[in-house]
């Protein structure tokens, strides 16, 4: 797969040396940083926000951010986000209101929109949003915390959306977040993903570059 992406969570970093962290694992040959955004109300954990993305974008950081947004209500963030320098804006439908309302606000602010679906959510929501995204985000664990176990029950609706997505002609991502590893992406990316989000996979690995070199060459045989 020549498109893979490889989107390191920062959630798994040494946030007393955050910059450092995301220059060196974009040095280390990641192509997006991931924030993983909780409120401690739509998920039982809270992490960053928009102040955190600005210091990034300050202290250097030009490659593609990745707003995982665990929050709700969505629409008051998002703004504050594409403001603080996100390039893409993912949320989840159960977090808002008007689903399609959300995804044109993160438009009108710049941004690419994506759609996040839980381990129980319907791949049917697309149906009526898939033509308006850049990107899909499959959870294979629930959301609210680092370091859970792959849900393999996520393999069935990665291979689902991807129907959908090549149906639609459209170059949309699909990005999978959740368990990700060495010793599974291969399957992941075999189901169709293109786009993975890896904390503890790679900032607990002692070599960042060659964490991410062995994830690229599991998808390369996928």
């Amino acid at each position: 797969m020549s498109n893979c992406v490889i989107a390191p969570s920062i959630l798994s970093a040494d946030f007393a040396k955050l910059g450092a962290e995301v220059d060196a694992v974009l040095a280390a040959g990641a192509d997006w940083v991931h924030f993983d955004v909780m409120d401690n109300h739509y998920v039982p954990n809270l992490t960053i926000g928009p102040l955190v993305c600005a210091a990034l974008r300050k202290h250097g950081i030009t490659a593609p951010i990745d707003v995982h947004l665990m929050v709700e209500p969505v629409d008051r963030i998002v703004p504050d986000f594409a403001a603080a320098g996100a390039s893409i804006i993912s949320f989840h439908p159960e977090a808002s209101r008007h689903v399609d309302r959300t995804i044109q606000l993160i438009r009108s602010h710049g941004c690419q929109a994506g759609l996040v679906l839980n381990p129980a959510t319907p791949v049917e929501l697309l149906d009526y949003t898939l033509e308006s995204l850049d990107l899909v985000l499959v959870m294979s664990v629930n959301p609210g915390f680092g370091g859970q176990a792959f849900i393999e029950s996520a393999l069935r609706k990665i291979e689902a959306i991807r129907k959908r997505i090549d149906s639609s002609g459209k170059p949309i991502r699909l990005e999978v977040d959740g368990g990700v590893k060495a010793d599974n992406i291969r399957r992941i990316a075999a189901a169709g993903a293109d786009t993975f989000v890896a904390g503890s996979a790679i900032f607990q690995a002692p070599d960042y570059a060659r964490a991410i070199a062995a994830l690229r060459a599991e998808v390369a045989l996928a």
